[in-house]
């Protein structure tokens, strides 16, 4: 990956309250695929939208598009979750979902909300537990969906997906109901970022595909600088790249800021390794 890349996906992304969504999230499939079109993809959901906005009449209401959109997405245009194929990276390169039409929740989300966006609908995304989510805020409150099928979910429905996720003090008294609300909250573009970044730095990691995880560590710095952990795991992307200087300096970093870490006597003893391995170079 050159530079640019990481420059342009900088550039994107530093204004907190200003981010592109789409852009972004379209600029991460640069690391895998350096000589990706970026305006191809858009040019094919501006011919979406535009079907899609021959069909709306005027005066039509949100939950008329919003059934509209359901229609066009899933059913004519056939997106879908990638249950064959669940862990295959190109599921969350946004170029690839719009070719392929199959994806994960969040990237069939980037995709669903940008061409939202486009006919008047207001889409935001959910950083679900689990599950990433969307929803569309109407006046009698706020329609959750699901981005793998169009689903509304129901209160009952939340409630039951929210439920493996929840801590065992949580399910103490069980007269006290457990507040959706700050689950269903809307996601900062940040977030939704570093999220499609961390479900491919699981399989990176799960795949010690070190180089391919470096460059994913190098994104969600830029996204997230003052998180020690990433910050550990760039480190350690290093150290397995034969690269122990900037490994030391990363997981130094990490134990500064977090002495009693669990993994700290470990990455102690790792750290003495690669000061020999720096004396080798040296």
């Amino acid at each position: 990956m050159t530079i640019s890349s990481l420059d342009y996906f900088t550039t994107l992304v530093q204004e907190a309250n200003n981010v592109p969504l789409f852009e972004a999230a379209l600029a991460i499939a640069q690391d895998a695929y350096p000589m990706l079109d970026m305006a191809a993809p858009q040019i094919a959901l501006d011919k979406f939208a535009n079907t899609l906005r021959q069909r709306i009449h005027a005066d039509a209401s949100l939950i008329k598009k919003l059934q509209l959109l359901n229609h066009f997405f899933f059913q004519e245009l056939g997106f879908a979750g990638n249950v064959n194929n669940y862990y295959d990276p190109d599921n969350s390169y946004l170029h690839c979902v719009i070719t392929k039409r199959r994806g994960i929740p969040i990237s069939l989300a980037m995709v669903y909300m940008e061409l939202a966006q486009q006919i008047g609908l207001t889409v935001r995304g959910i950083s679900f537990p689990g599950h990433f989510l969307m929803k569309l805020t109407v006046q009698s409150g706020d329609i959750v969906i699901d981005p793998l099928n169009g689903t509304s979910l129901s209160h009952e429905e939340l409630e039951e997906r929210l439920e493996p996720y929840l801590s065992a003090s949580s399910h103490q008294g069980h007269e006290k109901r457990i507040s959706l609300q700050p689950y269903l909250q809307n996601a900062h573009p940040h977030e939704i970022l570093a999220r499609m970044l961390r479900n491919l730095k699981t399989i990176f990691m799960q795949g010690q595909q070190w180089e391919r995880l470096l460059l994913l560590q190098q994104r969600l710095l830029i996204l997230l600088p003052n998180d020690a952990v990433e910050l550990r795991d760039r480190g350690i992307a290093y150290a397995h790249l034969d690269c122990p200087q900037a490994a030391l300096e990363d997981i130094e970093n990490y134990l500064l800021q977090r002495p009693q870490a669990t993994d700290a006597d470990t990455l102690r003893e790792q750290i003495s390794e690669l000061k020999k391995a720096c004396k080798r170079l040296n």
